[in-house]
């Protein structure tokens, strides 16, 4: 699924997206794009939300081998984490896993991912730098 979501080939492509777009929310997903089944899950997550939400996002991937500029900068081990920017600011998420700047695993749930990125875009829309997730992805509900 990741050809057919765009691609950033190099840091400046990634700057560039992050700071051109004024109006939307922009989700980037960092991760393996051929290596990583769990990225390849996100990837048709992703896709599969893409067009319910145009209006108020866009969607990229950055493959972290191609594109190493941000991976000490943005903490990017895991093989598949996303991240969220809104008029050049990064948006961080508090999902309950205590790690507040990334989802940093496959979600298969559509809806949910909807739900997510829509609460990142009223809440950054509104200045917030840190939003509550409108669900507790804490270890003890298994998510």
């Amino acid at each position: 699924m990741s050809y057919l979501l765009p691609n950033l080939p190099s840091g400046w492509h990634v700057d560039e997206a992050i700071k051109s777009e004024e109006d939307r929310v922009v989700v980037i997903r960092f991760g393996s794009i051929d290596d990583s089944e769990e990225c390849q899950r996100m990837d048709q997550t992703l896709y599969a939300v893409s067009e319910r939400v145009q209006n108020f996002a866009v969607i990229y991937l950055v493959d972290i081998k191609k594109v190493p500029d941000f991976n000490t900068m943005y903490e990017l081990y895991d093989p598949c984490s996303v991240m969220f920017f809104y008029r050049n600011k990064h948006i961080m998420i508090d999902l309950g896993t205590g790690n507040n700047n990334k989802i940093n695993w496959a979600m298969d749930n559509k809806q949910e991912l909807i739900d997510i990125i829509e609460t990142v875009y009223r809440g950054a829309s509104k200045g917030r730098g840190l939003v509550m997730s409108p669900k507790d992805y804490s270890t003890r509900y298994r998510y």
